[in-house]
């Protein structure tokens, strides 16, 4: 059985690093307080994806954050769900897991697609020589969920709560609250300062080809979403930098899911 388990782990390592978007779904995104939530995490594109089983090696962190504090997200090694806690009351509660970095070799005929699908041309700036030779991506996550917890709760203060994620996404208005038509602002914080440039983009997960929405960050980090439908949605980030060793870079994965209500 751990065979299998680490079989299936090293195929979804291949799948991760070949795949992109990275993305937390919580059981329900409107729990009942006191109700055990879980979550699943998945790698792939545009909400098509596999399961991603814990791996507590690559966690850095995993918890779920609240009105009255942070509990771990707990969970065993190489099982999905990747976690589980109990929201000790109501209110607007965060899901967060990050990761350390692991490495991915980027050939030379893959470059341009990757530079391209993730917007990342203010960023990922390579010398003819640098691009001739490939580079050594080494890559983390920085996945949020928005969870509602207690179904019509009017106490919605946090969902622009910051978590300290070296990439993160932070809604500046409530996707529970949002009224129809109405657009979405969002912030990309880099180590907690304003991102220029970056491409942000959201998805709708019933309509993702329809639905999908970009936009790049102005000089505050800023940008505005129109959502145009109500249901679950995944906004994202990449961010990617030079390291220290020639032909190496580091590149930062963010993610956030919540649910928009239907309605007026």
């Amino acid at each position: 059985m751990r065979r299998l388990v680490a079989v299936c782990l090293v195929a979804l390592s291949a799948t991760a690093a070949l795949a992109h978007d990275f993305w937390i779904v919580p059981s329900s995104f409107l729990p009942a307080p006191g109700l055990l939530v879980s979550a699943r995490l998945f790698v792939g594109t545009g909400w098509q994806g596999d399961l991603v089983p814990r791996s507590n090696d690559r966690i850095v962190k995993f918890a779920l954050v609240g009105p009255s504090g942070e509990q771990p997200m707990v969970g065993v090694d190489g099982t999905d769900p990747a976690g589980f806690a109990r929201p000790a009351g109501p209110g607007l509660q965060y899901m967060v897991y990050q990761t350390n970095a692991a490495v991915i070799d980027l050939p030379p005929d893959k470059i341009d697609t990757y530079v391209q699908e993730e917007g990342l041309e203010p960023f990922l700036v390579l010398k003819d020589e640098e691009k001739a030779a490939g580079i050594k991506d080494h890559y983390a996550r920085c996945a949020k969920s928005l969870l509602l917890v207690g179904k019509g709760e009017k106490k919605t203060a946090g969902f622009d709560r910051k978590l300290g994620l070296p990439l993160e996404l932070v809604p500046e208005a409530n996707p529970y609250q949002l009224p129809k038509g109405r657009k979405l602002p969002v912030r990309l914080l880099r180590d907690g300062k304003p991102l220029k440039g970056a491409l942000v983009v959201a998805i709708q997960k019933d309509a993702p080809s329809q639905s999908r929405v970009t936009a790049r960050t102005d000089g505050k980090g800023h940008v505005l979403l129109p959502l145009s439908r109500p249901g679950v949605w995944l906004v994202k980030a990449v961010h990617i930098t030079r390291a220290d060793k020639p032909g190496e870079w580091n590149s930062l994965w963010a993610s956030l899911t919540f649910e928009v209500p239907g309605g007026p």
